[in-house]
């Protein structure tokens, strides 16, 4: 920090000697390390013990392990990803490389389509659209990708109303960026990013929630597809392109592999395959009524959460946050108690002593307390006898 350049670009991995997953990133840091190095990238990497480094780790704000991060031009940039080496490379390809890429010419549009699945341009001269663009992309640069082209890179199939324009290109289409409709630059952006179907991890919902739509998951198993989990999977990619129009401002459609992330999310089991649509702003989620066997079995579902219909269950209140905390430590500590009983007693019975000692310590201060008020009462009792007997005598 004290002799870095101005224009240096660090992408640096915050990570404690005890947590498991950071010895389990150590192989694949070191590769990401190596290549962008022999790539001949402006990406500086690095990695730095918060345990020991706390003054470091205090200033980039590390709550968690590993935390990973970009530097560039005294710009902090979270990774926020899945831990794998393409994940990370990507994500440094992308913050360290220019912030909106110039496309200027037919052959470059057309490879970064292809490398792309979702893609924002901005078309046209320097306009107060463009420094809002440049402002968006400054932010969101750690989620997708920003370029500019002039019209005639565009193909000729791309119709625009005007210039200038800011374009999404995605699932095979584009759609043109409305400020009357669309509301403010960024908001749109962060709305649009991710394609309208596509396969999800948790990585990639919890990001979502960002986005303010809800997403209508087929969980399938995760190696041998059945034919009912084909079916989830065709039932929604099929409304998902029919209907984009009716559907693409409040949903967003996908398929996951498996059910644990959904389980700790509804605090039970869910059966797999199945359908579910899920509120991430609030941790919500609705469950179809009756079985989704035809397309209008999906579309009445669809059409009854959005007219509330049907009910929604989970949320973020405190009942249920409390419900969540119990439900998580359950999760979480079942494993230990059937491995290591001894172990598991003592995570849950050290707790609860310390409780109990801190109470009894309490009520022992308060008895205390209890007796010398009583003392001071009888001394106050006595004096005042001791005075009474004194004035009589004078009296006398």
């Amino acid at each position: 920090m004290e002799t870095r350049g101005a224009d240096d670009i660090w992408l640096i991995k915050f990570y404690a000697p005890w947590c498991t997953f950071c010895k389990q990133l150590d192989p694949v840091w070191h590769q990401i390390g190596s290549e962008l190095k022999s790539l001949g990238s402006p990406v500086n990497v690095g990695k730095s013990d918060a345990t020991t480094n706390t003054g470091l780790a205090k200033e980039f704000r590390v709550r968690g392990y590993p935390a990973i991060l970009m530097l560039k031009k005294g710009v902090k940039y979270n990774y926020s990803g899945p831990r794998t080496k393409d994940g990370i490379m990507d994500f440094a390809h992308r913050v360290g490389g220019p912030l909106i890429r110039s496309l200027s010419s037919l052959q470059l549009f057309q490879h970064a389509m292809n490398r792309h699945d979702v893609m924002f341009v901005y078309v046209g001269a320097t306009s107060q659209l463009k420094g809002n663009y440049a402002s968006a992309a400054e932010e969101l640069i750690v989620h997708t990708y920003f370029f500019s082209a002039t019209r005639d890179v565009l193909p000729k199939a791309v119709a625009l109303p005007s210039l200038p324009a800011v374009v999404v290109f995605k699932d095979g289409t584009y759609f043109t960026y409305n400020e009357e409709s669309d509301g403010e630059l960024k908001s749109w952006i962060n709305r649009e990013r991710f394609p309208m179907y596509f396969k999800i991890d948790s990585y990639t919902l919890y990001a979502m929630g960002e986005s303010g739509k809800l997403v209508v998951l087929a969980l399938v198993k995760e190696k041998d597809l059945c034919e009912e989990s084909l079916r989830y999977k065709s039932l929604v990619e099929k409304v998902a392109v029919d209907h984009r129009e009716t559907y693409s401002r409040n949903f967003y459609f996908g398929f996951m592999e498996g059910s644990d992330y959904i389980n700790g999310l509804v605090m039970g089991e869910v059966i797999v395959p199945s359908l579910i649509v899920i509120n991430l702003s609030n941790d919500g989620y609705f469950l179809p009524p009756g079985a989704v066997e035809t397309e209008r079995h999906l579309l009445d579902f669809l059409n009854g959460v959005l007219d509330g219909s049907v009910q929604c269950h989970g949320g973020n209140s405190a009942t249920q946050r409390i419900r969540r905390f119990i439900y998580d430590a359950k999760v979480t500590l079942t494993p230990v108690f059937s491995q290591a009983p001894l172990l598991g007693c003592f995570l849950v019975g050290f707790p609860f002593t310390i409780l109990a000692i801190f109470c009894y310590l309490c009520c022992k201060a308060r008895s205390n307390v209890s007796d010398d008020d009583t003392d001071n009462v009888v001394l106050l009792a006595s004096s005042q006898q001791h005075r009474k007997k004194t004035t009589n005598k004078k009296s006398d």
